[in-house]
């Protein structure tokens, strides 16, 4: 369980003003289809995250535990400043001319390679070894993270300040780096 909420938690509070956030915002605007483009969502993080989820826990068999506690909590505390870095909505542009769904997953899942909570993920698979949890977890946070995006839009980004959702985000990723260097 505590892999599956704080899978939750730490991906909740990163996607905020994520790249993929926008993202949604953007496709909901566009398409007008709020259910489809969640779908979408859902579909692509599934795929993505229980990937990372697995090469995480692999490469977690590649080291000796020590070594992996040392790589996971760098990990998160260079994760908690990289968040501190806002994305930029030119960062990603939309391609192709397919129907809202396809778009949505061929875009999410394409934005997601190599994306701060991709990698996040695959540290939570190495942290728990749990390929379900850490996958649901994660699933859940990105899909709460972006329904407000998507069902919200503008109005909920124009009143959240980013730059403490940033900070708060920072001091997660920091406190996991901690717990998991106390925890040994």
């Amino acid at each position: 369980m505590q892999a599956l909420i704080n899978s939750f938690l730490l991906v909740f509070a990163s996607e905020m003003g994520d790249k993929t956030q926008l993202l949604a915002l953007l496709l909901a605007t566009r398409y007008k289809k709020p259910w489809t483009i969640l779908l979408g969502v859902f579909i692509a993080t599934v795929l993505n995250h229980a990937l990372a989820t697995w090469a995480g826990a692999w490469v977690s068999t590649l080291v000796t535990h020590q070594t992996l506690i040392y790589i996971l909590a760098g990990i998160f505390f260079v994760f908690g400043l990289w968040i501190l870095i806002p994305d930029k909505e030119e960062e990603f542009k939309e391609r192709g001319h397919f129907g809202a769904l396809v778009t949505t997953i061929i875009a999410f899942f394409l934005a997601e390679m190599g994306d701060k909570t991709q990698l996040a993920t695959i540290a939570l698979g190495a942290r728990y070894q749990d390929i379900v949890m850490v996958t649901l977890g994660t699933t859940i946070g990105m899909m709460g993270s972006n329904a407000l995006a998507i069902f919200l839009g503008e109005k909920l980004l124009r009143k959240v300040p980013m730059k403490w959702v940033r900070v708060f985000s920072c001091v997660l990723f920091i406190a996991f780096g901690i717990g998991i260097l106390i925890k040994g």
